[in-house]
């Protein structure tokens, strides 16, 4: 199949849309559903970061895409009881012999809210145990190498037998040259085919020069992240996943502060304070996640207030302060940074270390460099230089 012809493009008013090779076969079949322009756009940059990620690190892995970003990402490691029951998965039968599940689990449990309707990237083949966990969250489609038999059949059922299900060829290597259109005119370039290992972080200008093998696999998690994010981005993370990404802002400083809240709330979410939230049984997963970032953040409704706690919980539940919560985050080290460029100014480390950060990956090459390192001195951080601009449009 050379073309694909599409219900339409972004929006339903751009009736015309499909997508297509200039030489050769699409290298991929569709095994069910039939998937959109951003269900397409989400599938082919979620497949390049699990695939990157599983040569990299030589481990499975998963994505959970949203608008051409990664809202989560993760390598499949085992999982804490902790984690488990933050990410709703302590009921999952079989997880522990499922390292895919697992990094499905992890990649989804990241930000949930933000994974709502997301598009699933699997570095390996589908099981049953993997199928299973999706069945049960809302999500537009899947993309992988290949499926077992009974994790076909699972994903087939969902949402009315139209979920998408998408088998990749795995050998498939696209052009050295790539393209796209914008107002009629076509802009070229070499595709962004680095490869990021831990030969990137070899440059560490800073006073302390130790980095633990744990903190370079989650900066190489971060960066392979941060290849296939939109920019401006940063991208934290911590056990082998991605645990806040703060994606396509204007200000450098303000992809920190978004993607270090999202590491907060990750953090929070494990606490036994939200752990053990008495939520009314009936209360599905979807809403239990709005009101856990409701209970963590207090944005747009009081959930313990006396008019609305009884939608919510059997009992009300006492306040999770501000001074708690930084008292429990103020336990929190050894957290990943990347940056898809240089930081500009020493604000951003700042503000990372607030999160827990310890380790950070960025190219350098800002007139302020000094700052940032002299930044991450004072906080006993270690900095490793890449020399490797991620810009991604």
């Amino acid at each position: 199949m050379k073309k694909f012809e599409l219900k339409y493009g972004c929006n339903p008013h751009q009736k015309q849309a499909e997508i297509c090779m200039r030489q050769g076969e699409l290298p991929f079949e569709i095994l069910n559903g039939r998937p959109g322009y951003i269900n397409f756009l989400d599938a082919m940059n979620a497949w390049q970061l699990v695939r990157e990620l599983k040569d990299a690190l030589k481990l499975p892995a998963a994505a959970s895409f949203k608008h051409v970003s990664p809202s989560g990402a993760a390598l499949g490691l085992p999982m804490s009881v902790e984690l488990k029951r933050a990410c709703f998965v302590d009921d999952v039968e079989g997880l522990e012999d499922s390292p895919l599940a697992q990094a499905y689990a992890r990649a989804r449990g990241v930000d949930r809210m933000s994974s709502f309707g997301d598009f699933i990237a699997l570095s390996d083949t589908c099981d049953a145990v993997t199928a299973r966990l999706i069945r049960r969250e809302v999500s537009d489609g899947i993309i992988a190498p290949d499926y077992t038999e009974e994790a076909l059949e699972i994903l087939r059922q969902k949402r009315k037998g139209s979920y998408t299900v998408i088998r990749m060829d795995s050998a498939y290597e696209p052009p050295e040259m790539e393209e796209k259109e914008v107002f009629g005119i076509v802009f070229r370039q070499t595709r962004n085919s680095v490869r990021i290992t831990e030969d990137v972080l070899k440059e560490i200008p800073t006073r302390i020069k130790e980095m633990p093998a744990d903190a370079r696999r989650d900066l190489i998690v971060s960066l392979i992240t941060l290849k296939y994010t939109q920019s401006n981005s940063v991208c934290f993370a911590s056990q082998g996943q991605a645990i806040g990404v703060g994606a396509g802002q204007q200000s450098r400083i303000h992809c920190t502060r978004l993607a270090g809240g999202k590491a907060d709330n990750w953090h929070l979410r494990q606490s036994e304070q939200v752990l053990a939230l008495p939520f009314r049984e009936d209360l599905g997963r979807p809403e239990r996640d709005n009101v856990i970032d409701a209970y963590i953040n207090g944005n747009e409704e009081d959930v313990c207030a006396p008019e609305n706690w009884p939608r919510y919980f059997r009992v009300c539940p006492e306040r999770f302060t501000p001074q708690e919560q930084r008292a429990y985050l103020s336990a929190i080290r050894g957290v990943s940074l990347g940056s898809d460029a240089f930081f500009p100014f020493s604000d951003n480390i700042e503000r990372a270390w607030r999160s827990g950060v310890d380790y950070v990956a960025e190219p350098g090459g800002s007139i302020r460099d000094d700052l940032v390192i002299q930044a991450c001195d004072q906080h006993d951080m270690v900095l490793a230089l890449t020399g490797l601009r991620l810009f991604h449009h």
